[in-house]
């Protein structure tokens, strides 16, 4: 049998800040910018997640997106969206 991709898209916001503890204010912020930010810095993320398989004869699926899109958001949506990553 043939084997089918599908795929799911998800969405996530979160903040980090690049630095060095050993280095200065001056050098972090030369080296990483705005990233150095002392309150954080945020980016929107996209994340797509894709499974590979036959497709269930009985039920026409090669998995179940509601069961894909529950486990994007409890391992990935509720541990990084609107947290700080650093």
């Amino acid at each position: 049998m043939n084997k089918v991709t599908v795929s799911r898209k998800a969405h996530f916001n979160a903040a980090h800040r690049l630095y060095r503890k050993d280095w200065s204010f001056e050098k972090n912020d030369a080296v990483f910018g705005k990233c150095n930010n002392p309150n954080f810095h945020g980016h929107n993320y996209e994340l797509i997640v894709s499974v590979t398989g036959e497709i269930d004869k009985e039920t026409g699926y090669v998995m179940d997106m509601k069961i894909l899109k529950d486990i994007i958001k409890s391992e990935v949506e509720d541990a990084f969206d609107h947290k700080n990553l650093t």
